[in-house]
């Protein structure tokens, strides 16, 4: 949700900031690993029921992921790779900090309690997917009242007020859970429209190419005969 309505004042307020990190000689790929590394920190520190130290550490491990994209774009690296690359580092860092919540639960609540985090954990996965999947198919599955920005505020406002990251985490499982379905609602209604997936478009682009191959190979063949067939002095 605040992906959507965001996301471009945000990368306007951040664009300077990418061009001043330019010039330092980082990469986009650079900061994604920094805030992997900060986010373990922040894990650790929550498993280990500090939870204003984890507080801050995961703030800011999301300073790198918000600068990652401005940097690339100023330095003109944008790229698959980066984008794939930014997007798995993001589902570990979010696998440790809410593993580190379990911990955290399982240490000074209970065990069955510890659940919870994994629980949302895992509904946050299967958003992911669902994502990624109407992606490759050519659809669109953004948006949702539980994205990855809203989960991470909420963990923030958790970590802020102790007692409040029981009922916060699970206001956060009910919210995942209406997302997936909402994604898949989105999804189902333009799959029921667009027939034509991703995998039959590239089946007919490998088909002109291997047409294309046909006649080159074709055009090469009749140019080799006729040269044989010229007589020679």
């Amino acid at each position: 949700m605040f992906d959507g309505k965001f996301r471009t004042p945000v990368d306007k307020a951040v664009k300077p900031l990418g061009n001043g990190l330019r010039k330092t000689g980082l990469t986009p790929d650079h900061l994604t690993i920094m805030g992997l590394l900060v986010a373990c920190g922040a894990a650790v520190a929550i498993g280990a029921g500090e939870l204003r130290l984890g507080l801050l550490l995961v703030v800011l491990a999301a300073l790198p992921d918000l600068l990652d994209g401005a940097l690339a774009k100023a330095s003109n690296s944008s790229s698959q790779r980066g984008a794939f690359f930014d997007s798995t580092i993001d589902r570990f860092a979010d696998a440790l900090l809410f593993g580190g919540v379990a911990w955290y639960f399982a240490s000074e609540e209970s065990a069955h309690m510890a659940m919870l985090p994994f629980a949302v954990m895992a509904l946050s996965s299967v958003i992911s997917y669902m994502r990624a999947k109407a992606e490759s198919l050519g659809l669109d599955a953004k948006g949702g009242l539980m994205e990855r920005a809203e989960r991470i505020i909420l963990l923030c406002l958790g970590l802020l007020f102790p007692s409040l990251l029981i009922p916060i985490l699970w206001i956060m499982l009910v919210l995942t859970a209406v997302t997936a379905v909402q994604r898949f609602a989105k999804v189902w209604k333009q799959a029921a429209v667009a027939p034509v997936t991703a995998a039959k478009i590239e089946m007919r682009r490998s088909r002109r190419q291997t047409r294309r191959v046909v006649r080159t190979e074709r055009r090469h063949t009749r140019i080799a005969r006729a040269g044989r067939s010229t007589p020679r002095d």
